[in-house]
């Protein structure tokens, strides 16, 4: 489960750099505000019975996405100690082939592996993120070719059993000295076949600086809360260990959790604990409330009157799930042991992007989904300075489903930038290194 980086080490990858000159033939469809007029697509390599021609003539200009300020911050010398961190759920190429009704409205150019890398790697290179932290990952040489040629270093977890996608994430190498890194296989746990990443970096101006970054893809499934809620606190847990040995360092937690800001789930990532016995088992992610009908109001859900009893009937939670969520079997009482705020919430956006608790209104959206799943979470001893706004319901609902265009997966790419504060009592860097 766990890897030390050493000299090496096939966990993680050297970077090639490479001149201006070279970068310069690479061109990013996005600028700062993201936007441009003649971004050009390949054919399809396969075919499909259907699709809406007027998709062609969408993602157009209403698509630019927007860059967010936080608060002011403390005086002092954040500048130099600033980072920013991507999250973002690619969409694995096999499961465009085994989902294609997810993605029925959207072009067959659109859903074609080498345009959609190019456009994803066209948006990370101009985003310029420090560490960049991705799910759904089942062509990762494809996109470490590109990135280390920008000056990343990068290090992938495949998932166990039949899947082939897993997590990645990469870094910029003359920014941040990897220290330790850690692969997380929930199936060692009796937590089903996902899998998560840890990394332990140092910034390379600022020793003193050192941080635990996450990234995980939490189950699907919307009926098993249980396995969702037990990969969640083990992920926690794991954060917490690191950032205490490496001096109690602050942590950002990215991914996609597969759950909603209304949902149970969301509530044990804010207050750190749930009550097992207060909630259904099946409607402890918020999925089932996202269907694009329900959400932009083309329908009403049926049975909303017997919820309120369904609920009672199936709170009942056997020692087996209790012992899959918790990690005791006569306990009901989730918990885990940070402390973690969401960066979009703290950072507040419009009304036309976020919800009333500040998240965005939708990171996702496809044929059976729209809605919110994907965070940036951190730590005490961390701030976030800004945040790249995600984009309107009504600007999603025109694209008619992603991928599309300008975007090269069905959900959007969470940035942050983050600031390091003082912490009270925090104990000094120790001259320890895992690598040089």
């Amino acid at each position: 489960m766990r890897r030390c980086c050493r000299a090496g080490s096939s966990w993680l990858t050297t970077p090639r750099f490479i001149t201006n000159a070279t970068t310069h033939n690479f061109h990013p469809i996005f600028n700062l505000c993201f936007h441009r007029n003649n971004t050009s697509s390949p054919t399809a390599s396969y075919s499909r019975r259907w699709y809406n021609p007027e998709q062609s003539r969408r993602c157009g200009p209403d698509t630019v996405r927007h860059w967010v300020e936080g608060d002011s911050l403390p005086p002092g010398p954040h500048q130099a100690e600033r980072f920013t961190v991507v999250s973002y759920n690619i969409l694995g190429d096999r499961n465009v082939s085994n989902h294609g009704d997810l993605y029925r409205n959207v072009a067959p150019t659109y859903l074609d592996w080498d345009h959609r890398r190019r456009v994803i790697c066209e948006e990370l290179l101009g985003l310029n993120p420090d560490i960049i932290c991705l799910q759904e990952v089942d062509k990762y040489y494809d996109l470490l070719n590109i990135l280390e040629k920008a000056g990343y270093l990068g290090s992938y977890k495949r998932r166990t059993g039949g899947s082939v996608d897993g997590c990645a994430m990469f870094w910029k190498a003359e920014k941040f000295l990897l220290l330790e890194g850690e692969s997380i296989e929930f199936r060692q746990y009796g937590l089903r076949d996902n899998v998560a990443q840890l990394s332990v970096y140092e910034m390379r101006e600022a020793q003193s600086r050192r941080l635990v970054v996450g990234n995980i893809h939490v189950l699907y499934n919307p009926s098993r809360g249980d396995v969702k809620l037990g990969q969640i606190r083990f992920l926690s847990s794991r954060a917490h260990i690191l950032s205490e040995k490496w001096g109690h360092v602050p942590i950002v937690l990215a991914g996609d959790y597969n759950s909603t800001p209304q949902s149970p789930i969301y509530k044990f990532l804010t207050s750190s604990e749930l009550n097992l016995m207060l909630h259904n088992r099946k409607e402890l992610s918020g999925q089932r409330r996202c269907h694009p009908s329900q959400v932009l109001g083309l329908r009403r859900e049926k049975g909303i009157l017997f919820v309120p009893m369904d609920r009672f009937f199936n709170s009942r939670w056997s020692e087996e799930e209790m012992n899959v969520a918790i990690g005791a079997p006569k306990c009901h009482i989730a918990m885990h042991p940070l402390k973690l705020n969401s960066s979009y919430a703290m950072v507040k956006g419009s009304l036309t992007t976020r919800d009333n608790g500040g998240e965005p209104l939708a990171t996702s959206y496809h044929s059976n989904f729209l809605g919110t799943v994907d965070y940036l979470w951190y730590s005490d001893g961390l701030a976030p300075t800004k945040v790249l706004d995600t984009l309107p319901i009504n600007v999603l609902k025109e694209t008619g489903g992603l991928p599309c265009k300008k975007f090269g997966s069905d959900h959007l790419s969470l940035v942050s930038e983050f600031v390091f504060l003082e912490v009270e009592g925090k104990n000094e860097a120790t001259e320890d290194r895992a690598i040089s």
